[in-house]
């Protein structure tokens, strides 16, 4: 009964889903886009054949393949590119996929996979830009293990269509093989995920990250957006990556195995044994190469199912690689004796087994050891075969290639001078009878290595440096060896920065030591010239509270001894600080005199620069002011030396605000334009709270306002009957601008 199995689907980047109405679908397994030039028209323009495919899972629910397909074309760069074109393909041929059980599993899951293939031509002008041609579509199955929220992430296949490969007429590689759809989980996996291209260029592989396009968004409007399951059109690049689960899952490692998933960058043979039960998305991508130039990329993804699966009986080694299926590869480098591990499953299912290895002049057979050690007679290249259950209806065989090589042995040698900060010269002194070609050297510090079989090397720091060196021969045979240089010389000239010092004090100086090689490791004595010193610090900063001529010395002396010093005469110069004062003329200000006359009293001072309140500033020496306003005012003065040091001091001058007011004593109101008003008059700035009443001689009160402006017209609150001729008693308060409450009684005659 079947326990264990692993399903395949490839997963390109998006899904084939209904273009309208609210889907549920969540099955994308799924596809590729190629494409193949195929001539040239009238115009010059390049006609391309493309080809997209697009996996799903039958038993995944939601709508069926989109029939039109909605498309675009994008011209630019991935970070800055423009629509070309938005299209429809129609018509996809859809086939299902059978699965091939894998031996001796009695049971098969209950696994449907179809391919839809969508084909469509076009027309395009050869640009220096690439065309970037883009299908999205969501969503995947919701029980994918390796990213966060799978049921709401779609995929966006795209191919890009090089400057390079518009020019030289290219057609794109395609996939060889659709993935075996069952598999067996901790059974070893070996797939030829290889590809063709037609025109021999060269292709290397890689693990890479899906893409996402499209989101979980089922409805119009947004169903067409590019959060929305059906983009339209498809959104341009750049494509952002689906979020792995962190830490377990990345690009590189997209799911759980002993050893883990990996791809031969040069065959496309992916091998791995995966041991979580579970779905996975993993993306692989390949490259073509025409010499150095990138000419295209094509991106697939697979969607595993890894689940428990009944025992099988397959072959299998500890091998250093693989060759194919069942093809195992063992290289020795020096030792003709090798021990085998069978690594061979289901054990309880292997009754019996053969080891058989060619010798040339003789056969090694052995039907007894599940482990077993064979000594080859000389170096060379030597076969053999792991039979399990030989001729019994349930039995495996692996191939097995074994390449015997001489010995390498690696060694170096090196010389310098110990106190003097000059470079390394290594000497390699490596054995091997393979013909040592390759040299790789590691010299224990960032960016220090080499290729050259006798370099040199001046390190950047000091230390004890662990140097390995690598060496490879003709046959691919490698040895290490490690070794640790003691570099540890003094500066050969002593640098601090800054070269020369001319200031204030009290002066605050960092003194940036930038001789090298020097860390610290080393032993370090400044002496700044004013009685005190410091140790082992490499770039102290130091304070001189006084004026004076100082002359600094330092000495260096590193791990081993080596000694160098260097004395630096009248190297800081500290001046007394300027003192900022300031006079000024008149002492006191009222709001009809604010012009002010300001003295320097500074001392040692060559720059001035006043700021009169938030109202003016100054450069001047003595400048004159006028404020616009009262108060009290801040004067801030700052001086400047004329070796750049400063000094400050604020004064405060008040300029006082006052009022004027007076009342007429007499007004004839007869309407003959002179007189006919009883008004105050005055200078009222600021003043608050002003009001204005007038009493008749029977203490009635017969006008009022606040308003000072406002005059009596001799009527009674300025509407009323006329006010006979006589004496009227007036009371006027407000209150000025710094608070004091004023008052002004008197009398107003009447007259007509």
């Amino acid at each position: 009964m079947l326990k264990r199995y692993l399903f395949y689907g490839l997963l390109l980047t998006t899904a084939a889903l209904a273009p309208v109405g609210p889907l549920q679908a969540r099955h994308i397994i799924g596809g590729e886009i190629t494409y193949e030039y195929i001539g040239t028209n009238a115009a010059g323009h390049n006609i391309y054949r493309f080809t997209m495919k697009v996996y799903r899972d039958c038993f995944g629910g939601g709508a069926p393949y989109d029939n039109p397909a909605e498309m675009a074309i994008y011209r630019g760069t991935q970070s800055n590119n423009v629509l070309h074109e938005a299209f429809r393909i129609f018509s996809p041929a859809i086939r299902r996929l059978n699965p091939v059980p894998p031996p001796c599993v009695t049971q098969l899951p209950a696994v449907c996979v179809e391919e839809g293939i969508y084909t469509f031509e076009r027309a395009l002008p050869v640009i220096n830009e690439s065309y970037f041609i883009v299908y999205q579509r969501c969503c995947r199955n919701q029980t994918i293990r390796n990213i966060v929220g799978p049921g709401d992430i779609g995929a966006t296949y795209y191919v890009e269509l090089t400057p390079a490969a518009q020019q030289l007429r290219n057609s794109s590689p395609t996939f060889n093989n659709f993935p075996p759809i069952i598999i067996c989980a901790n059974v070893p996996l070996v797939f030829d995920h290889s590809a063709s291209d037609p025109n021999g260029d060269f292709i290397t592989y890689s693990l890479c990250a899906p893409l996402r396009g499209g989101g979980p968004i089922l409805n119009p409007p947004g169903l067409t957006g590019c959060n929305g399951a059906v983009p339209t059109p498809p959104c341009g690049p750049p494509f952002s990556q689906v979020p792995y689960v962190l830490p377990n899952y990345s690009a590189t490692n997209p799911l759980d195995g002993s050893p883990p998933l990996t791809i031969n960058a040069q065959t496309g043979i992916l091998t791995g044994t995966p041991t979580v039960v579970g779905q996975f998305v993993v993306g692989v991508c390949i490259q073509e190469y025409r010499g150095a130039t990138l000419l295209s990329e094509v991106r697939r993804e697979f969607q595993f199912n890894v689940a428990e699966c009944s025992p099988t009986v397959l072959a299998n080694i500890r091998s250093d690689s693989v060759a194919g299926p069942k093809r195992f590869v063992l290289t020795s480098c020096g030792n003709q004796t090798i021990t085998f591990q069978n690594l061979s499953v289901q054990r309880n299912q292997i009754t019996e087994w053969e080891w058989r290895f060619n010798l040339k002049t003789s056969t090694f057979t052995d039907k007894q050891n599940w482990n077993a050690t064979v000594t080859f007679p000389d170096t060379g290249t030597y076969s053999g075969i792991l039979i399990l259950n030989p001729g019994k209806p349930c039995s495996d065989t692996a191939f097995i290639s074994v390449r015997i090589f001489p010995s390498i042995k690696a060694d170096f040698d090196f010389d310098y001078d110990t106190c003097v900060a000059g470079p390394v010269d290594f000497t390699d002194l490596s054995k091997g009878e393979g013909g040592i070609n390759r040299w790789a050297w590691n010299f224990g510090v960032p960016g220090g290595v080499s290729d050259k079989r006798n370099p040199s090397f001046l390190y950047p720091i000091p230390g004890n440096h662990p140097v390995s060196l690598r060496v490879t021969d003709r046959n691919n045979c490698s040895d290490i060896i490690t070794k640790v240089v003691n570099w540890f010389p003094v500066p050969p000239l002593i640098i601090i920065a800054p070269d020369r010092f001319v200031g204030c004090a009290p002066a605050e100086i960092f003194f940036n030591n930038l001789s090298s090689p020097i860390d610290q490791t080393y032993q370090i004595v400044w002496n700044f010239g004013d009685g005190r010193t410091v140790r082992n610090v490499i770039s102290p900063t130091h304070r001189y509270e006084n004026p004076g001529l100082y002359t600094v010395s330092i000495a260096i002396t590193s791990p081993i001894g080596c000694f160098t010093a260097d004395t630096f005469v009248n190297f800081i110069r500290t001046e007394p600080l300027p003192i900022a004062d300031f006079t000024f003329s008149p002492e006191v200000l009222t709001s009809f005199d604010r012009t002010v006359q300001f003295t320097d009293k500074s001392v040692d001072a060559n720059r001035w620069n006043w700021r009169f309140d938030r109202f003016g500033t100054s450069t001047q020496q003595n400048p004159t002011f006028t404020f616009p306003d009262t108060g009290l005012m801040a004067i801030r003065l700052i001086v400047t030396h004329p070796r750049g040091c400063k000094d400050s001091i604020t004064k405060y001058i008040d300029v006082v605000p006052q009022v004027l007011w007076h009342m007429p004593n007499a007004f004839t109101p007869n309407g003959d334009g002179n007189n006919d008003g009883f008004l105050g008059k005055g200078y009222l700035e600021g003043v608050t709270d002003f009001n204005l009443t007038i009493w008749n001689r029977w203490g009635e009160m017969v006008f009022q306002t606040n308003n000072p402006d406002e005059a009596w017209n001799g009527r009674k609150m300025n509407t009323g009957a006329m006010s006979p001729e006589g004496v009227y008693v007036y009371v006027v308060t407000f209150t000025e601008p710094r608070g004091q409450r004023r008052e002004f009684k008197g009398y107003a005659t009447l007259l007509r």
